[in-house]
């Protein structure tokens, strides 16, 4: 029996994306532990998963914090007692505890991030528009690494916990109809369709008979959602309403997600439910692309210039963000439409 330390502190997306190849190696082999290190509120999508998974929860803001806080976070490390680490995440504070566990005679392995690939993907002249590895295949490198040998089979997160409907009816009401969920924004502004698109996207739904629509997003969201939901009747804002744990059982029964390249396509992919993804200033072929997901469901516009960054985060040179704007809102509309039918 051996028990490994996994790493991957943030963010979203990527410990979303981590899920299908922990779990997978956990269940195929059931004798070791599998302890993950993650930013405590991340906590909740684990409330599902294999019995011989853990987690062990990270205060960065708190007990963690700074220098101080990362010897204090090796200090309480050291009770789990780890036989190797795999470092999921790779940067300094990752690096610093795996180095010590490697100082101390434990068995290592780091995620290689491609950085040089992806910044030929990136860059404005001579870019090299192919498909890196995915993020799944990294991390499923480094447990390679570090001796395992299994195949990435993950369904979904309701393999490891069976779904209560009954936990969201008071708030979606009886299950009929087309369900629609839209996550409508991201961290960075490359990755955001422009809002009144998105609401034009809203309002053509919203005409369809017997279609229910959830607004998915965070609560610096709510407000814009809150008043789209009062425009259109079909619509519900589940922004700052929902446990996490509960907006992921909502998911579930959607019979469409429609998002950026953001966390909530993880989500969405992590219990099986069929996702547009809208793409702007990022590329599927960073690697970033919902599990699972079918390639074709990538919406975007092929311009000389894109992908221009991996996050989405480098200000447009173009100063008009082209690459968003130019997708119209009848074709997504067009593509929601072919996949409610599928």
């Amino acid at each position: 029996m051996s028990r490994v330390l996994v790493i991957r502190l943030s963010a979203l997306g990527d410990v979303a994306m981590l899920i299908p190849v922990l779990y997978s190696v956990a269940v195929k082999y059931p004798e070791d532990e599998f302890v993950l290190v993650t930013k405590s509120p991340l906590l909740e999508i684990f409330e599902r998963k294999p019995v011989n998974v853990s987690v062990f929860p990270v205060f960065t803001k708190e007990q963690h914090r700074g220098w101080k806080g990362l010897w204090r976070l090796i200090k309480e490390l050291k009770t789990v007692q780890p036989d190797q680490v795999a470092d999921m995440h790779n940067i300094i504070r990752a690096y610093i505890i795996r180095s010590f566990f490697r100082v101390n005679g434990k068995k290592t392995a780091a995620i290689d991030k491609g950085k040089a690939e992806k910044k030929a993907l990136t860059r404005k002249h001579n870019k090299q528009l192919t498909p890196l590895q995915t993020s799944i295949e990294r991390y499923h490198h480094v447990f390679t690494r570090l001796g395992y040998d299994f195949q990435v089979d993950f369904q979904t997160l309701f393999d490891f916990g069976e779904r209560d409907f009954s936990l969201i009816e008071p708030f979606t009401g009886p299950r009929s109809g087309t369900w629609v969920g839209i996550a409508p924004f991201a961290k960075h502004q490359g990755k955001i369709y422009p809002p009144e698109k998105m609401e034009a996207v809203i309002r053509s739904l919203n005409s369809r008979p017997h279609t229910q629509i959830f607004l998915f997003g965070g609560k610096e969201d709510t407000t814009i959602l809150e008043e789209w939901a009062s425009r259109y009747p079909s619509a519900i804002c589940v922004a700052g309403r929902l446990s996490f744990s509960t907006e992921l059982l909502l998911m579930s029964y959607l019979d469409v997600m429609l998002t950026m390249d953001s966390g909530n396509m993880h989500l969405a992919s992590l219990v099986g439910t069929p996702v547009l993804s809208v793409w702007g200033a990022t590329h599927p072929y960073t690697g970033f692309y919902g599990y699972r997901q079918q390639p074709g469901n990538a919406i975007q516009t092929d311009l000389f210039c894109r992908p221009c960054s991996v996050f989405g985060d480098k200000p447009c040179y173009r100063h008009n963000y082209e690459c968003l704007h130019s997708i119209s809102p009848e074709s997504i509309l067009q593509k929601l439409i072919h996949e409610i039918n599928h």
